[in-house]
């Protein structure tokens, strides 16, 4: 599917929400739905510096003089026009409605800053007629179901995680600290093709891994450690997210043990995911297990997330998602056991749901992995 047919088949999405909702335009401003959108390659960077207004006839990007080549560039021969005037978003946008009759009806999402918010009325002051609509998480639905476009680019970043993950336990050696390791687990998969980190890699070894967050420091790899290791690459804009434990020599039995519940806790997790499933459901069942392994209360953390343009995105595994799953999401399953002074472990993987089930996109074992021998 090439760039300019994903744009066109996403604005026909987000205009037939428009019209359930009553909406005659709709302003884009968060950078990640502007990139889901418009799909775009490399000219977005942090910034918030772009606004999309869609309307039922055209839909164009707003941008500036530091990024309108590439976006002209990009737009070619796509159903997205752009604008580089030098004018707020919000007098832009106003603008821009003014063709649309006296009582436009502009939708904008419920994050905007309430600075800009202010700013939209202040603009619409000069359009007495129109109506500024707050809604809540449009795109950021939409962006839950992934098309074919963005499956193959995760795919592609999941592929560079897999590599590196091959790579790393071959590396890792007693006496090396966490931040050694990460180092070179990060440039390896830059030097795989990744544009960059889908996150900060985390590498956590022994009492150091409870922390399901651990930041990697000068702690040192020791025989009879659990090493965590959540990473993951970004490429061609889409990210890849998995966790791998492994252990440092021949792991004690209760390593062992909770490592199994682990694993059975992942597996059977993953078994029961598909569309229709709800989120909060596949959470509890993870408890559960974890529960009757001898490990209650101690995830802490939800279940799974989605994953896409941004590494945490809808819909999540977790007790306050009621909903059920759609086809086309792409989750996270990452049940974890924390036992602060003592270890931590989580094993997890990112796929795509579906009407049968959950497929993985990553390939590497969950067979208890042993380095530094």
């Amino acid at each position: 599917m090439a760039n300019g047919e994903a744009a066109r088949l996403r604005l026909e999405r987000l205009r037939a929400w428009m019209a359930q909702e009553n909406l005659d335009a709709f302003a884009v401003r968060s950078t990640s739905d502007i990139v889901w959108l418009t799909s775009f390659d490399g000219v977005f960077d942090d910034e918030q510096a772009h606004c999309v207004l869609v309307t039922a006839a055209d839909a164009v990007l707003h941008t500036d003089s530091r990024y309108s080549e590439a976006c002209a560039r990009e737009a070619a021969g796509g159903p997205i026009a752009v604008d580089a005037a030098v004018k707020s978003h919000a007098a832009w946008c106003v603008e821009r409605l003014g063709s649309l009759g006296s009582t436009a009806r502009l939708g904008f999402d419920d994050l905007m800053s309430v600075r800009e918010h202010g700013a939209f009325l202040a603009a619409l002051e000069g359009a007495p007629g129109c109506e500024l609509v707050a809604t809540a998480d449009a795109i950021l639905t939409l962006r839950a179901q992934k098309d074919a476009f963005e499956v193959e680019r995760l795919k592609a970043a999941q592929a560079i995680t897999d590599a590196g993950f091959a790579h790393i336990v071959e590396f890792i050696r007693p006496g090396m600290t966490e931040r050694e390791v990460q180092l070179e687990l990060d440039n390896y998969m830059m030097a795989q093709g990744a544009d960059g980190l889908a996150f900060p890699t985390i590498i956590a070894t022994g009492a150091h891994g409870s922390s399901p967050h651990a930041q990697p420091g000068d702690a040192v790899i020791a025989a009879g450690d659990a090493i965590v290791m959540d990473f993951g690459a970004r490429k061609g804009g889409y990210c890849s997210d998995m966790t791998r434990t492994v252990f440092v020599g021949e792991p004690s039995a209760e390593l062992r043990e909770a490592y199994a519940v682990l694993r059975r806790a992942n597996e059977e997790c993953a078994a029961m995911v598909r569309a229709g499933v709800v989120g909060a459901d596949v959470h509890e069942h993870a408890q559960q297990v974890l529960a009757e392994g001898g490990f209650a209360g101690k995830m802490g953390h939800g279940l799974g997330h989605g994953v896409g343009i941004d590494i945490h995105e809808d819909p999540v595994l977790s007790p306050r998602n009621k909903e059920p799953l759609p086809a086309g999401a792409v989750v996270t399953v990452e049940p974890g056991i924390y036992i602060p002074g003592s270890f931590g472990m989580r094993l997890e993987d990112c796929g795509i749901v579906t009407e049968e089930g959950y497929e993985p996109f990553g390939t590497s074992t969950h067979e208890m992995v042993i380095v530094g021998a």
